[in-house]
């Protein structure tokens, strides 16, 4: 038994997998990244898993789609084997003296690669099953089209490699094969030196029959021989990386058209391929100055950052960033200038202009004010805030949206309300839009991850820049275009606009004011979008001599860049600046001096709570005065109260992560309590004449509750319809209802 496990330990899988752990770990990272993306541990929050074990190709799951990702894996396992092998072969030279070389490698490396797969496919079965709510059967198409991929690559793989095996071995027929006199005291199986340390034993290896066989004694072989052989299966192993980088870049320019837009999880599982090639490269051919080099490399790219050679920042797409238009000044005299007490007297005015006009649409003397308040939460946000506008309109008689001045919040939720309001409009011009039909539902609860993922493997980070066009104005086309071309997708390219294409609609009260957020990350400023000027929302309304030296902390974007042709924004685009998921999606840099970026209005108010009360309190005595009182519809996408996933301490280490983590980890709940307190000063400005109504999503097992992050299963779907139809919204729906009532419906 003794012997028997000596010699696996001895034997070459075995010592390959501790060389791998020994050497070269930067290589293991790429495993731990798929391992953790199928298991859901590594970016969970942003719905990675699903990307693997639920691929989507062409807005549909199915055998095709698995196929690809069986192909993509296939592809990083064979990268993975092909940059090791030139990393270690030199070291095994036994290799060289057997028929087909590369294949006993690959065999003999297989013990990772196996284990992953098993682990993939135990997720992907139970993840299928239980929450894509799939048939057997259907799992069983997947998992044939996923083998079906990864053996076409593998057999093709192999086949390359044998053919490079006989072009090889045609070729060494030339060369010096005698043999060498064996050196004293050299015992055959002593094949590894690594790094000085003790000499790494392998006595066994799996042949190409999976048989065990003893490692033969190569020391009669000239070392030119054996140096010739690996130095040409290495043309032929780097020779296959470059065409895979090839066909991603290749990708990345047929993106636009939808059957190159590939998994995503595929794109991200080819991309580590070549990462692992590229990370093999640097270790064997610059060995100890890899460090150094990577050091000079980031230095370089931030010079040519800075003096503008490269750009890789994502733009606004309809604003001017011409150099040939002076940037727009950001300064705390420029911001002043932009809220002078003239200035806020002026666009409050039109304010009141554009409330008269609401008024004038209603049917009684003294109207209900109905503001909606949306909460980030990526995907799940807006299809739970669409579901609730499709049960409210029903309840007030398809007049929700006439009955609603202003909508404002953060994040998905914004996508799902400015939706509603698209089809609402569309429903007032004639068209035949029911608005509580089920589809809609469905529009807005479709896949974003998946192109946004793709393009930003295939676009972002391989192939070189694509432009399209804005009216005049040309931008890169990166992972926030793909983004905002599926959402258009979506929704039945009813936001394909400018906001300019909006102005006068909003300015009559056709269709409620929209206010989009997004944060200054320069200063945590706020900035605020609208076809409307806004300066009265720049700093709150009051008593001038109690604010910090007068200095705003919103900024009015149309003011801000109003040389910029800021109307000219795509209503996409706001959205997105609304809503940029970090990292998933860029910050929006904006052409100012200096340049600032934006990014997710969650960071600030992930509830639209501050942006409402700041509106009220500017415009309570017109509403004191032409309104019967306000309602505040708040969707939100989380229970309130602190009560949510408190932050325990279960290990040692959370006693030193703790207060490093307790901001980020309590960030919505300290927001919530804030705005608690906004809330009752609110009551006090107009008491007895504000009310608020809260939704929630509340899922029906906590286990079961929706990502936060722009995919959702089947069974989160289903979890979300349904919590429409709790207690706590039933009670909110029939309070709705009596408000509606009351407001003269």
């Amino acid at each position: 038994m003794k012997h028997r496990l000596k010699a696996i330990f001895y034997s070459f899988a075995v010592q390959l997998v501790l060389l791998h752990f020994k050497k070269f770990q930067i290589l293991l990272i790429f495993w731990l990244a798929l391992f953790g993306a199928v298991s859901g541990n590594f970016m969970a929050s942003f719905g990675v898993d699903s990307l693997y074990l639920s691929p989507e190709y062409l807005g549909t799951v199915n055998a095709l789609s698995a196929g690809i990702v069986g192909v993509s894996v296939a592809i990083f396992i064979m990268s993975w084997n092909i940059t090791t092998f030139i990393l270690f072969c030199r070291h095994f030279r036994f290799l060289a003296t057997t028929t087909r070389p590369f294949l006993k490698y690959c065999i003999n490396n297989a013990i990772i690669p196996v284990i992953f797969l098993g682990y993939y496919f135990f997720h992907a079965v139970n993840f299928d099953l239980h929450k894509e709510l799939l048939s057997l059967s259907d799992v069983l198409a997947l998992t044939g089209g996923f083998l079906t991929g990864f053996a076409v690559i593998v057999f093709l793989s192999f086949g390359y490699f044998f053919g490079a095996d006989i072009t090889i071995a045609r070729n060494m027929i030339s060369l010096d094969t005698s043999p060498l006199a064996l050196h004293k005291g050299v015992r055959p199986h002593i094949v590894l030196n690594s790094g000085g340390s003790r000499l790494i034993k392998v006595t066994t290896y799996l042949s190409g029959r999976l048989r065990v066989k003893a490692v033969r004694d190569v020391t009669h072989y000239s070392k030119e021989f054996l140096e010739s052989i690996f130095s040409r299966h290495h043309f032929a192993a780097v020779l296959s990386i470059f065409i895979a980088f090839v066909f991603l870049m290749l990708v990345g320019f047929l993106l636009d058209y939808e059957m190159f837009q590939l998994p995503a999880a595929a794109s991200i599982t080819i991309f580590f391929a070549i990462l692992v090639s590229v990370a093999g490269a640097f270790s064997y051919f610059l060995q100890s100055w890899s460090v150094p080099f990577v050091v000079v490399l980031i230095v370089l790219l931030n010079i040519l950052y800075r003096y503008g050679v490269i750009d890789p920042t994502n733009k606004a797409y309809g604003l001017n960033y011409g150099k040939q238009i002076q940037k727009a000044a950001y300064s705390a005299e420029h911001l002043a200038a932009l809220n002078t007490p003239e200035k806020m007297a002026a666009d409050s005015a039109a304010m009141i202009e554009v409330l008269e006009n609401w008024k004038k649409r209603q049917a009684v003397e003294k109207p209900r004010l109905f503001i909606i308040n949306v909460s980030g939460g990526g995907t799940r946000s807006a299809t739970f805030t669409m579901g609730v506008l499709q049960k409210l309109d029903s309840l007030c008689n398809q007049q929700l949206m006439r009955k609603t001045f202003l909508i404002t919040g953060a994040s998905g939720g914004m996508l799902g309300a400015a939706y509603f309001r698209a089809l609402s409009r569309e429903r007032d011009l004639g068209q035949p839009v029911r608005l509580q039909d089920q589809r809609y539902f469905d529009d807005i609860s479709k896949d974003l991850l998946n192109p946004t993922f793709s393009s930003f493997v295939a676009r972002d980070l391989a192939a070189p820049a694509q432009k399209f066009k804005v009216g005049a104005y040309e931008y890169v086309k990166d992972r926030a275009y793909s983004f905002e071309q599926q959402l258009n997708k979506n929704t039945r390219y009813l936001l394909d606009k400018e906001l300019s294409a909006l102005q006068e609609e909003e300015k009559q009260a056709l269709i409620p004011t929209m206010i989009f957020n997004s944060v200054i990350t320069r200063d945590g400023r706020k900035m605020l979008i609208s076809t409307h000027p806004l300066s009265f929302l720049m700093k709150p309304a009051g008593d001038a001599g109690l604010q910090l030296d007068g200095d705003p902390d919103a900024v009015d974007f149309a003011a801000l860049l109003q040389k910029q042709d800021p109307m000219n924004l795509r209503l996409l685009t706001a959205l997105r600046m609304n809503a940029t998921f970090p990292y998933v999606l860029p910050n929006v840099w904006l052409p100012t001096e200096p340049v600032i970026d934006v990014m997710d209005a969650g960071l600030r108010d992930n509830y639209g709570i501050e942006t409402a009360v700041r509106f009220i309190h500017v415009f309570r005595h017109w509403i004191r005065e032409n309104t019967s009182g306000v309602t505040l519809l708040q969707i939100k996408d989380r229970k309130g109260g602190g009560w949510e996933h408190p932050f325990e301490s279960k290990a040692i280490s959370e006693i030193v992560t703790k207060p490093l983590l307790l901001l980020q980890l309590n960030w919505h709940k300290m927001q919530q309590y804030n705005q608690q307190d906004q809330l009752g000063m609110i009551s006090d400005l107009l008491p007895g004449a504000f009310n608020r109504i809260s939704f929630q999503y509340l899922p029906e097992k906590e286990e079961m509750k929706a990502a936060l992050n722009f995919h959702l299963t089947q069974r989160e779907k289903i979890d979300i319809r349904h919590a429409l139809d709790n207690q706590v919204n039933a009670d909110s729906f029939q309070d709705f209802n009596k408000a509606c009532f009351n407001a003269g419906n």
